[in-house]
């Protein structure tokens, strides 16, 4: 069966998302029949048509009004600040890839319903008001056809989840620290310029390792209340475009080793995550994870033990690409429910 689909924000996972659809058997699942973007049509296009992180686009592209030619696919391009006056029901939408990370309260994201959208994915985290938080691989059943509006949770919380729920199924975590150690993002500054909410981000994305807030530990007790309270985050920005690492220091509550963490690790990777996890132990750098569908790679030549309870490891994560597909995923299990 296909889907008809939309995308409200078209920044760097929007985008993601649509060339997610074309470059994946998603696209005979997922029709993009609008998207709506408040930058101008001939901006979206050649934004699409060109993208360094992720290559040029693979099919012809053009457009004419306000329609957006893909292979000679036609999608219509909206400009509408206010959700509540979106066609969502004249198009027929059957789900809204939210990505403009604005809707975070549960009243606000349902004036996309009210304009006609029958559910709504979010691509970022949202109070615990709305029907469910999901990191495809982990809590994915907690879906149901009666919900409404769904969070894809946070690139970070899908590449750590289903490693925390790996090694506490498997040594039991009594406590941890993690630090995210991510590529730069669009709200900050090429150059030290203001910045609204927080002093460290009105430095330059090029010149700096910039330490910023993250609820990543928010998240973790929210999608894993047994392990609530356990972990600190930390989080820093490097001057990369793409790509990200987590580094995860684990108290477990038995003796372990390298290897057996390793050939656990290995053995979901070819597993039950198959696709979803993946192990590497070659000598990597982050480039060679540019556009990995995976939403967690973890490179078994960083894992360390110490006093046989104290875990390291280093887990690396396109956070663009990776998020991107797994909005795919729980879109089309959502979709499939009855």
């Amino acid at each position: 069966m296909t889907y008809q689909v939309a995308i409200n924000g078209y920044g760097r996972i929007g985008q993601s998302v649509l060339r997610a659809i074309y470059s994946t058997p998603f696209r005979s699942k997922f029709t993009i029949v609008a998207i709506n973007e408040l930058a101008d049509i001939e901006t979206l296009t050649y934004l699409t048509r060109y993208d360094t992180t992720h290559g040029r686009f693979p099919y012809p592209l053009s457009f004419n009004g306000d329609h957006l030619y893909i292979d000679r696919e036609r999608i219509r391009i909206l400009s509408e600040a206010d959700p509540a006056k979106l066609p969502w029901h004249e198009l027929n939408i059957d789900l809204l890839f939210e990505c403009s990370g604005s809707f975070f309260d549960k009243g606000p994201a349902e004036r996309h319903l009210a304009g006609g959208a029958r559910r709504l994915l979010l691509s970022h985290p949202a109070v615990p008001q709305i029907d469910a938080t999901i990191v495809y691989g982990y809590n994915q059943h907690q879906l149901k056809s009666e919900h409404r509006i769904v969070s894809n949770a946070s690139c970070t919380t899908n590449c750590i989840v289903p490693v925390l729920d790996i090694l506490h199924r498997e040594f039991g975590i009594t406590s941890g620290v993690t630090t995210t150690i991510h590529s730069a993002m669009n709200d900050q500054p090429v150059i030290d310029s203001y910045h609204g909410t927080d002093l460290r981000l009105t430095r330059s994305a090029l010149h700096s390792i910039i330490p910023v807030d993250t609820g990543l530990a928010r998240g973790i007790d929210r999608l894993m209340p047994h392990l609530a309270g356990r972990f600190q985050c930390l989080h820093v920005r490097v001057p990369t475009i793409n790509v990200s690492l987590m580094d995860l220091s684990i108290n477990v509550q038995r003796d372990t080793s390298v290897e057996e963490i390793n050939r656990v690790m290995a053995g979901e990777a070819c597993g039950r995550l198959r696709d979803l996890l993946g192990y590497t132990e070659e000598p990597h750098a982050s480039v060679d994870f540019n556009t990995d569908p995976r939403s967690a790679v973890v490179d078994g030549s960083q894992t360390r033990v110490c006093g046989g309870r104290l875990i390291k490891m280093l887990c690396w994560f396109d956070n663009e690409w990776a998020f991107a597909n797994r909005m795919l995923d729980v879109a089309d299990h959502w979709l499939s429910l009855r």
